[in-house]
């Protein structure tokens, strides 16, 4: 039996944060919330007589994404019409770049449980969304059209057909947006239609070099749709080879409900859409101290941060990128490091991505709110972290603080000293709750000194349900080896 490898490319559109759209002064607005219809004007609906402008931030948003993947930008790039008729493009033409792109190459690194892997970009353009339709079911069905997406700046990344699993196509889909989150150039609200996903899929039998006939699976809005797609449609192709069957060139959707790929149309060639240069916008030119000015405006990438971090701060990888996942967790977790006087960064780490992160999704939150504004401050967390190195208080008081703290907003310190919470290691105290515990529970004692040494394990948990939690469980633990070694227990 044959034995074929896929070979999957990926297109991923990303609506840019700029104020207005790609080649109006139209506001960008949420469309989600926003009436239908708006944010609107003659040029992003495509009246007769209109003409685009270039939005000059869109263009420095696209040049930061092209320096940060190492591609190559040209002097100059076209935008061109690329014709078809949708009921949601206004124009009957949709203004992108075909020929002359914004940039060419660049690479863009992921990591895998196979390994390290560097994915070829093949190109990065600018073009403009289309509007939304909305389908209405009735006993006439319609639908609804708004506009107010139509004209929104759009960024495509292209990548060469370098991805050969479900696991390198989703671990790239989630690094891209991660660094397009990074750059600031994209909120990376996949909910909200902020990121869009196109697979290109096709196999080849095993060790051959021509590429197989591929299909497209269109607008995919999660990475979870993504990978059951392009897992979907990998055993589908297969199915068909192997029965003999030929694989046709074809547009897919994504059914979720019924987990299949659906046929959406022919899938088009360059030639179908008629690309021809846009009469109404001149070359873009992009000269070098514009680009250097972009250059320097790029900060720490994330791939070079998770490294830097699992090096300087002793993080395992899988640490590191949960912190790196999002560049406001990354910036938390750094601040929560410097304020924190006697606990280790992996200490910070574990606590923040384990037990605050934990608390959070229980309660529907996220660490730092859409204004901002932190659930709680880094240098709280550091404090609370603090306060459990230092053994003021032990590791279970700990987290009833840190829940405390997100309920009321409370400080770590402050609640310990309003609940007297501070954790007991004098030894004087702690002999007198071992004295107490040891004579209510005189027969386990006795199981203890004719060897049952296991009772030591409940008997310590006896202790700490005295003192409500409050005892050093390794003072308590050394004392009480103490007191049942001897004749007589102290007290």
């Amino acid at each position: 039996m044959t034995s074929y490898e896929p070979v999957i490319g990926l297109e991923v559109h990303a609506e840019l944060l700029t104020r207005t759209k790609m080649f109006c002064d139209s506001p960008v607005v949420d469309t989600t919330s926003a009436l239908p219809n708006t944010a609107v004007c003659p040029v992003c609906l495509g009246l007769p007589g209109t003409l685009p402008v270039i939005n000059r931030r869109a263009v420095e948003l696209g040049l930061r994404v092209a320096l940060a993947l190492g591609c190559e930008v040209p002097s100059f790039s076209v935008f061109a019409r690329k014709n078809y008729f949708y009921p949601d493009l206004p124009k009957g033409y949709q203004i992108s770049q075909f020929e002359l792109p914004l940039a060419i190459g660049g690479r863009l690194p992921l990591r895998t449980e196979g390994g390290t892997k560097s994915v070829r970009v093949q190109r990065v353009h600018l073009e403009e969304d289309t509007g939304k339709l909305f389908h209405v079911e009735a006993a006439r069905p319609y639908s609804l059209v708004d506009f107010n997406r139509a004209g929104v700046p759009l960024l495509e990344v292209v990548s060469e057909p370098d991805l050969h699993s479900v696991e390198e196509v989703k671990a790239y889909a989630i690094e891209l947006r991660r660094l397009l989150c990074y750059l600031e150039v994209s909120s990376g609200d996949m909910d909200k239609g902020a990121i869009r996903l196109e697979a290109n899929v096709s196999l080849r039998p095993m060790g051959q070099q021509e590429l197989g006939t591929r299909v497209e699976i269109k607008n995919l809005n999660s990475f979870r749709a993504l990978a059951h797609s392009v897992e979907y449609e990998i055993q589908r192709q297969q199915d068909v080879l192997e029965k003999g069957g030929v694989i046709r060139q074809e547009t897919l959707g994504w059914d979720e409900s019924a987990g299949a790929t659906v046929i959406q149309r022919s899938k088009e060639e360059a030639h179908d859409y008629r690309y021809f240069p846009e009469p109404d916008l001149p070359p873009l030119e992009v000269d070098r101290a514009w680009l250097d000015r972009i250059a320097a405006s790029v900060p720490e990438l994330p791939h070079a941060r998770l490294e830097r971090l699992a090096g300087q701060y002793g993080l395992s990888l899988s640490e590191a990128d949960r912190i790196t996942a999002e560049k406001a967790i990354a910036d938390y977790f750094e601040s929560a490091v410097a304020a924190a006087r006697v606990a280790r960064p992996k200490m910070v780490a574990a606590w923040l991505v384990g037990d605050l992160f934990g608390l959070l999704n229980a309660k529907g939150k996220v660490l730092v709110r859409p204004e901002g504004q932190p659930e709680i401050a880094p240098d709280e967390l550091a404090s609370l972290v603090d306060l459990v190195a230092s053994g003021t208080v032990s590791a279970p008081t700990a987290k009833s603080l840190l829940e405390a703290m997100l309920d009321t907003g409370k400080s770590a310190r402050g609640l310990v000293e309003e609940g007297g919470l501070a954790q007991i290691d004098d030894a004087a105290a702690l002999e007198g709750l071992i004295a107490r515990v040891l004579s209510d529970h005189a027969e386990q004692v006795e199981l203890y000194r004719t060897g049952k040494r296991t009772v030591l394990e409940w008997l310590l948990g006896q202790v700490m349900k005295a003192s409500q939690g409050r005892a050093n469980p390794s003072r308590v633990r050394s004392l009480l080896e103490e007191q049942l070694s001897s004749a007589t227990p102290k007290g």
